[in-house]
């Protein structure tokens, strides 16, 4: 298999057509087959609910090709637990489990010549997507639904890679308390776009968003979550009272690398905006299936200016962890079982 005539160094975070989707639709109560299309398009009634009352919801994870030339995928039933739980929420059939991950394998066995090749810093970016597609006009869930897999290859999410980025601590609100915070829905990104433009005008590459209940807690940020190292080494990860953090699977993976392979300490708890302030932190970045870990240099909170490592270079520990994970995503470092699954 030949791959394609591409420029992979040269990649950035951006969509392109690749050769085939995958598709599966729910009517009458149950979901078809599904299977492989060349047909990048999508067809919908004006009335369909996607289009009224926002009933979608997404994933993102990638495929890598290791060392040793295989294509290979991480952690993706994580991704099929999690979009199974978003769907619950806003009242979608579930899309199963065992049937996600084979869509996942299936779509990208037929795109192989788009898996960039090894030591390229590209990957290959699957977005699965849910969304309802029958009729409804009154407030109510769909009947029908469409369930999607589009790949493509990508490069960095954060411009310049793995370098310190400079974010600011957005005057929004992100999720409500108890609300759809900790599922990933499209919706919770649709009120973030107007505070993604502010901060990209002023020079920042990320918002950091608090609680919205009492604006002191550290949340996540507007397409990651953030993850803190204290001056004792220790990896502090936020956590929320009101279980309005998305459960990211990149963040999870990096608790365990800490604690199980690199010996760290690692304390998940409430993380006061107050500690960050103080200079507590030696260390942060913003984690996700996108970003992997870029590291966060400085954090902006109106007329202060907060320096955490400094925008030189990235720290010593987030440079660890991430060098780690992306070693276990190409075959370099032999991870936890069951981590990494085979593709081709």
């Amino acid at each position: 298999m030949e791959k394609k005539d591409i420029d992979w160094g040269s990649l950035g975070f951006a969509y392109t057509p690749t050769s085939y989707s995958y598709v599966c639709n729910y009517k009458d109560g149950a979901w078809e087959e599904g299977g492989l299309t060349p047909d990048h398009s999508v067809q919908l009634s004006e009335c369909s609910g996607i289009l009224h009352y926002c009933q979608e919801c997404f994933e993102g994870l990638k495929a890598y090709t290791t060392e040793d030339g295989r294509v290979v995928c991480f952690r993706p039933e994580l991704n099929a637990e999690r979009m199974y739980t978003t769907a619950e929420r806003l009242c979608m059939p579930p899309f199963p489990k065992d049937k996600f991950v084979g869509a996942v394998k299936e779509v990208v066995n037929a795109n192989l010549e788009w898996v960039p090749p090894y030591g390229s810093g590209a990957t290959l970016y699957i977005r699965p997507v849910m969304f309802a597609t029958g009729d409804v006009i009154g407030v109510k869930p769909a009947d029908e639904y469409q369930f999607r897999i589009i790949v493509m290859p990508v490069g960095p999410y954060y411009k310049g890679g793995a370098v310190p980025i400079s974010i600011c601590v957005s005057k929004y609100d992100r999720a409500a308390p108890h609300g759809t915070g900790n599922i990933k829905a499209g919706l919770n990104y649709a009120m973030s776009l107007g505070a993604n433009v502010e901060a990209h005008a002023n020079g920042f590459a990320e918002n950091l968003y608090l609680d919205s209940q009492s604006r002191t807690y550290v949340e996540e940020a507007g397409g990651a979550n953030i993850i803190f190292v204290d001056k004792n080494g220790t990896l502090v990860v936020p956590v929320s009272h009101t279980d309005s953090i998305l459960p990211s699977i990149t963040r999870r993976s990096l608790v365990t690398v800490a604690r199980d392979m690199l010996g760290m300490e690692v304390d998940e708890r409430p993380v006061l905006f107050s500690e960050v302030e103080n200079g507590d932190f030696v260390e942060a970045g913003l984690c996700g299936t996108a970003a992997v870990i870029s590291p966060v240099g400085r954090i902006t909170n109106g007329d202060t200016v907060i320096e955490i490592s400094g925008m030189e270079a990235p720290g010593p520990v987030m440079t660890k962890l991430r060098e780690t994970l992306t070693g276990i995503q190409s075959g370099e470092i032999e991870g936890p079982e069951g981590w990494v699954v085979e593709i081709a």
